[in-house]
C-alpha cells in the first residue's frame, strides 16, 4: 500500500489545546471510518503552523476525499517513495 505524506497549513497548531487536538484527530478518525479500511492515518507531527501526516492508502485521491469530507486542509500530498535513515548509511 502506497504510504504518504500530507502537509497541513494550520496556523498556531502548534499552540492547540490537547482537548482541540483530540476533536480533530476524532473527526478525522470518523471519516476514516466512513471511507472504509483501504485508507489509514499512521500519526502526525505537529509543529508551530502545519501538520504532517502520514497515512496509508490506494491513491492520492482517496487522500483528498478524507480531506474535502473533513474540512481539513491538504497543501501538499506526497507519496514516499522510500524511506532512509542512519542505518542507510552503513
Amino acid at each position: 500500500m502506497p504510504k504518504y505524506v500530507i502537509e497541513r497549513e494550520l496556523p498556531g497548531a502548534g499552540s492547540l489545546a490537547p482537548d482541540t487536538l483530540q476533536a480533530i484527530s476524532q473527526k478525522s478518525c470518523s471519516v476514516l471510518s466512513s471511507l472504509g479500511p483501504e485508507i489509514q492515518w499512521l500519526h502526525s507531527y505537529v509543529t508551530d503552523d502545519k501538520i504532517y501526516c502520514i497515512y496509508l492508502a490506494p491513491s492520492k485521491e482517496l487522500i483528498l476525499e478524507h480531506a474535502r469530507q473533513g474540512g481539513f486542509p491538504a497543501n501538499s500530498v506526497a507519496e514516499v517513495r522510500t524511506v532512509i535513515d542512519p542505518t542507510t548509511a552503513e
